[in-house]
């Protein structure tokens, strides 16, 4: 029964990770809830995200969105910064975790209902060398934030990339996955070397990732955003409250 709740929990978090973005706010919280402590979540959960970004890297790749140089720059600080947020994530009481967790939920379902990177999608800047050492800075600290928690990190990836950038959002997510997947690999080394890792749970979700994903990518992206928007607000509101302590 564990194992098809986490199934399914994969497959609406890939769903929405394709049509909207912020799948992990109901995965981490829906593995805390299965018992897992908040720490073997946190490393449980990144197995997925690895193998979900690693296939939208190939299938960027396929469609020609693939700047490799740039991704490398972003990427390179952000596989520092993750390591550091790792090892702070994997010290952190349950309960501190949580909390973070909680609050971080409330914070990303504004984004995910104000959508700030669609208002300013029509910027269009130069990309000078002070734009590129501004973007690494930046992703550096992305990094610690996604070794650490994770979820929201593509919300950060894309306004931090279209403030700095004015790139469309079609290439800016396509840098978003590459640079996740390189992170993401050194982040969950720091969780399996402390044994963080529950790997049935975390390939079970993987399963389910890759077929939601590859549903959401057939599904009317116009109608299903809207729908899929508003289940993710009512569901990440009450997880948030029971992470937060509102009620048992």
């Amino acid at each position: 029964m564990k194992l098809l709740m986490v199934l399914a929990a994969g497959v609406v978090a890939g769903f929405i990770n394709t049509l909207a973005g912020g799948g992990s706010l109901l995965t981490m919280p829906l593995l805390i809830f299965l018992g897992l402590p908040s720490v073997v979540a946190n490393g449980t959960n990144r197995v997925a995200l690895m193998v979900q970004n690693i296939v939208a890297v190939t299938n960027f790749k396929k469609k020609g969105y693939f700047d490799i140089k740039f991704s490398l720059m972003l990427g390179i600080p952000a596989i520092i910064g993750s390591i550091v947020g790792a090892k702070i994530a994997i010290k952190l009481p349950d309960e501190v975790f949580n909390k973070i967790l909680g609050v971080i939920m409330i914070i990303v379902v504004i984004f995910i209902i104000w959508q700030p990177q669609k208002r300013i999608a029509s910027m269009k800047k130069e990309l000078t060398k002070k734009h590129k050492a501004l973007a690494s800075i930046v992703f550096f600290f992305v990094g610690i934030y996604g070794g650490l928690v994770q979820a929201g990190t593509g919300f950060i990836v894309i306004i931090s990339l279209t403030l700095i950038t004015g790139f469309s959002l079609v290439k800016i997510n396509s840098l978003k996955v590459f640079v996740i997947a390189m992170y993401m690999v050194s982040a969950l080394l720091v969780f399996i070397v402390n044994g963080k890792v529950d790997w049935l749970l975390g390939l079970t979700l993987a399963v389910g990732n890759g077929l939601g994903g590859y549903i959401g990518s057939n599904f009317a992206v116009k109608k299903g955003d809207k729908y899929i928007r508003i289940v993710l607000f009512v569901a990440v509101l009450l997880m948030a409250g029971k992470l937060l302590g509102i009620y048992k």
